[in-house]
């Protein structure tokens, strides 16, 4: 199971990220209140590896995905739907057998008490998803492999796949881990979520919400969880309202056995233009940013703080993703660790501020305008409904 080193490959080929997970097709209410007292639904796609593959695909990068679907109309739907974006899916496989999994939600806020999910994906064809069965030719082509902690909840096949491809290795690509603990994917398994502990600790970049590493791991605070982690080279915390804190530097861990991969690729030297292979490091938190450097010797940390938007929020579904998605665009493009967590964070914006999953970025040259903009400008920046297209229609950035 070898592959193209990170960044050593054509640029103008070679996959950017190629993101392996579970898409399902998604039901969205017509109207707020209980499933129970929803008349109708409309039908959409979500899964948060297809949603990184699409809003990056959306951004002008190079992106794949990965997975398994049903022989079945919703599968149709989900691949030329994903497609749509640009994303390629030629290594898509279809089960003979098994459904594509499908989920109705209700329209409130996910951290509510009141937030209702029915999934329908028990014996999937996405769960089905093992060593044995995907092409691996095609998920180590990219400079970057993108992975949930989803995906190792869904069976014992899915879990063993990804700790194969999380194993240290030469050759492996860069390996991008979003914890994304479900803790309903969790009940009554073989394995429980102390297993995402495992994985993340295996990967190069780790992305991992302060409030499910208390859920999962019972890990309360951004040190903390950073002294959890010591392998990864950036590891970035989300704190909700409160922004993100990236933690990047030289780390001993297992990837540098990556002989000319992701060992290179996560470094801390500073980030180069053109791909992931030389831009993952640390580099320099950026002019103007929260940088605090903590020293540059090897095992030493680069620790960024970078506060939220303010954003009127039309629905808290997909924003991980989009984070996700924002930050490894920018991290693509070689730019300094706080515009890579405010590329993240505009990212997010945009898809706080539609109903659905997934939704048009904005402009890269508007992006970059504001993702450079002073910590002043920044702190008073606000975001509405319809801002992603405020550089082709009447201006809808607002600044108190």
């Amino acid at each position: 199971m070898s592959g193209p080193a990170a960044g050593t490959a054509d640029a103008a080929t070679t996959t950017d990220v190629v993101c392996l997970g579970e898409s399902m097709v998604t039901f969205l209410p017509s109207q707020p209140g209980r499933l129970a007292d929803v008349p109708s639904f409309g039908r959409g796609i979500g899964g948060a590896e297809s949603n990184v593959a699409c809003a990056l695909a959306a951004a002008g990068h190079r992106a794949a995905w990965v997975g398994r679907v049903g022989a079945d109309g919703f599968g149709d739907h989900l691949v030329e739907t994903i497609a749509s974006y640009g994303v390629d899916t030629s290594a898509v496989r279809r089960d003979p057998v098994r459904p594509t999994g499908i989920y109705f939600r209700t329209a409130t806020d996910r951290g509510t008490d009141t937030h209702e999910v029915a999934y329908y994906r028990a014996g999937s064809a996405a769960s089905a998803m093992s060593p044995d069965n995907v092409p691996y030719e095609d998920l180590l082509a990219g400079r970057v492999l993108h992975l949930s902690g989803i995906t190792a909840a869904l069976s014992a096949d899915c879990l063993a796949l990804l700790r194969e491809l999380t194993a240290p290795r030469p050759g492996r690509p860069l390996v991008s881990f979003d914890v994304n603990h479900r803790p309903h994917l969790w009940r009554g398994g073989d394995a429980d979520a102390s297993v995402l502990l495992e994985l993340a600790r295996r990967a190069d970049l780790v992305f991992v919400g302060e409030d499910e590493a208390e859920e999962a791991w019972g890990i309360v605070g951004a040190e903390a969880i950073r002294a959890a982690l010591p392998e990864p080279a950036v590891v970035v915390v989300k704190r909700g309202s409160a922004g993100a804190t990236v933690f990047s530097g030289l780390r001993p861990g297992p990837r540098s056995s990556n002989a000319g991969g992701a060992g290179n690729a996560a470094g801390a030297g500073s980030p180069g233009a053109g791909g992931a292979g030389n831009a993952v490091g640390a580099g320099s938190p950026g002019a103007g940013g929260a940088g605090n450097a903590a020293g540059g010797a090897e095992g030493a940390d680069t620790v960024t703080l970078v506060p939220a938007l303010r954003v009127d929020v039309v629905a808290a579904v997909g924003a991980g993703d989009a984070f996700a998605a924002g930050f490894l665009s920018a991290t693509l493009r070689g730019l300094p660790v706080r515009e890579r967590v405010r590329h993240g964070h505009l990212m997010a914006a945009a898809v706080l501020t539609v109903p659905g999953d997934l939704t048009d970025p904005p402009a890269r040259d508007h992006a970059d305008r504001l993702a450079a903009l002073d910590d002043d400008a920044w702190g008073r920046l606000r975001l509405g409904p319809g801002w992603t297209a405020a550089d082709r229609a009447p201006e809808e950035v607002r600044t108190p």
